[in-house]
């Protein structure tokens, strides 16, 4: 969406958008879920679809990131084919560099795709425990903390305490 927004804005205005631009003020708008959308929102956002998307791009690029998102929750593997079916339709409809490029993501990692609707697994758990290996690493780079114990630095030379 980010990308998306970007690339419209320099192809609209020749230049990055600013406060005063409905898509860059409404920016986090278009990166939250239907879903989540108030009446209030859902107004905003068709404020900036009807007046900073002359293109329509910007909506096709939403209506994709929402059909993803319904994809990948989907409970059965007919139903995600289904969305991906009107996901190939609407990238067909409007193609935009980052539709084309959202559904050549998709198509490639299907299997792994379907693996997640089928199981429910993840790899969450692996990618927690990586971040906490590398903040652990972080502290141990930036205060001499080894595991073993200090690392000839004493109490009242370490940074902080």
């Amino acid at each position: 969406m980010t990308e998306a927004r970007q690339r419209l804005s320099q192809e609209v205005r020749g230049r990055r958008g600013r406060a005063v631009d409905p898509g860059w003020a409404n920016r986090r708008l278009l990166l939250r879920g239907a879903e989540t959308l108030s009446d209030r929102a859902v107004a905003r956002l068709r404020t900036v679809f009807d007046t900073d998307d002359p293109t329509g791009q910007l909506k096709a690029a939403w209506e994709a990131k929402e059909q993803l998102r319904a994809l990948l929750s989907s409970g059965s593997l007919e139903e995600a084919g289904d969305h991906l079916w009107i996901l190939e339709g609407l990238v067909g409809a409007t193609p935009t560099p980052e539709t084309k490029r959202l559904l050549r993501t998709v198509t490639r990692w299907w299997a792994e795709i379907e693996v997640l609707i089928v199981t429910g697994a993840t790899t969450a758990k692996v990618e927690a425990n990586n971040t906490a290996i590398k903040n652990i690493k972080r502290c141990e780079a930036r205060y001499g903390w080894s595991g073993t114990g200090w690392q000839g630095r004493s109490w009242s030379s370490s940074p902080g305490l």
